[in-house]
């Protein structure tokens, strides 16, 4: 049994912003990566939106957290927070 927090070696992580806490023990996290245009080599903003498990709800909308790739959780969550990188600021 190993921890929740604890990341495997050789595991992909990410670090993305969380775009939305709405639902239990699962956070929305916006990750984006920038990457050259296939034809015309511009620099271009990527984006992508992953469902990552938050066990105890910590993790609030607008935090940078980085996040784990695991075994499914769910349908559509096979990543988790493994710790925030920087809380939100309030506006």
């Amino acid at each position: 049994m190993s921890d929740v927090q604890t990341p495997v070696k050789n595991t992909r992580t990410l670090v993305g912003r969380i775009v939305s806490d709405k639902r239990a023990k699962t956070v929305t996290v916006l990750v984006e990566r920038r990457a050259a245009h296939e034809l015309y080599g511009k620099i271009v903003a990527r984006s992508r939106k992953y469902h990552a498990h938050d066990e105890k709800g910590e993790y609030k909308m607008g935090d940078l957290v980085e996040i784990a790739e695991g075994r499914p959780i769910s349908k559509t969550k096979s990543w988790t927070v493994t710790r925030l990188v920087e809380k939100a600021r309030l506006v």
